[in-house]
């Protein structure tokens, strides 16, 4: 299947929910599309383990210190629950920005260890966000994929054959590296994600380095320079940026007052929370519930 034929497709069905900005879950599981008709200013976000597959338009994602860019015809593979900025820079009402994006499954990749097992995994430059074109065949298991849209019998006997053939193609992809290193419990990539899914479970919660190290199996120092080449930031300010983007929410719910939101997410200083809320999103958290709060009273 052709791009341009993903992309017809995938427009169609995102214009059913034109007040979504938000991706769009599909009939079969982990699936979903995106369509923003606009370019974007930088967000804060919290990349999940996923393959995007980008059908029309460009975006601009930086973790850390490096800037990755990715447009029509390219996939982005994330390896781990990764802190980003991110923003649109191609896109308008007559040609949206438009992606696939399919949630990875861990127990897949570990599954195909087999399939696979002759490709090395010293891969010395793998990321946890990458980038590359995509190849013909690719781009075919996505667009066989999307093509189930509006075929839930089909999706349920055909979608998990693809969505299988899919993983297989990531992990031979060049951008697959990191994928093709936490097929082992036991690699470094694995332990991270470890450590990672435990401060995500516990980012309320007062976390030790060492602790982390220790439930990771790794030193101290070992344990820091492995988190953060894969997350390209420390423990404790992945565990900062989940405890604000966790505030945005509550926040953007507009029913919680700001003190209530810093003491929810573990804050214990209201100062505090609001000097790194504003240092993270560019505005107070005063000025952002002000914002929600005169927007929703104007809708009304």
């Amino acid at each position: 299947m052709k791009l341009c034929e993903i992309a017809e497709q995938v427009d169609r069905h995102a214009l059913k929910h034109p007040s979504s900005d938000q991706p769009i879950p599909l009939v079969v599981d982990g699936l979903s599309i995106f369509r923003q008709a606009s370019c974007t200013t930088f967000e804060a976000l919290l990349y999940q383990p996923v393959a995007c597959l980008i059908l029309q338009g460009s975006k601009e994602t930086v973790i850390g210190d490096r800037t990755v860019t990715y447009g029509t015809g390219d996939s982005l593979v994330v390896s781990h629950d990764v802190p980003v900025v991110a923003r649109v820079t191609e896109a308008s009402a007559e040609k949206p920005y438009l992606g696939v994006i399919l949630e990875l499954d861990m127990g897949i990749i570990r599954s195909l260890d087999d399939e696979i097992g002759a490709i090395q995994s010293e891969d010395k430059n793998a990321l946890s966000v990458d980038v590359s074109a995509s190849d013909d065949a690719l781009i075919d298991a996505f667009g066989r994929c999307v093509a189930l849209i509006d075929r839930p019998l089909e999706a349920r006997a055909l979608a998990p054959l693809i969505i299988r053939e899919i993983h297989f193609r990531l992990l031979m992809a060049p951008h697959g590296a990191m994928l093709r290193r936490l097929r082992w419990h036991d690699s470094h990539a694995s332990r991270i994600q470890m450590a990672v899914a435990h401060i995500r479970q516990n980012y309320k919660s007062v976390l030790a380095v060492a602790d982390l190290a220790k439930l990771a199996g790794m030193s101290t120092s070992s344990f820091h320079e492995h988190f953060k080449s894969v997350t390209a930031t420390t423990p404790l300010q992945y565990q900062k940026h989940l405890r604000l983007m966790e505030a945005k929410r509550l926040l953007s719910e507009g029913n919680h007052a700001v003190s209530t939101v810093a003491y929810e997410i573990g804050y214990e200083s209201l100062n505090q929370f609001s000097r790194e809320y504003a240092r993270k999103f560019g505005a107070s958290p005063r000025k952002d519930l002000s914002k929600l709060s005169a927007t929703t009273s104007n809708a009304s």
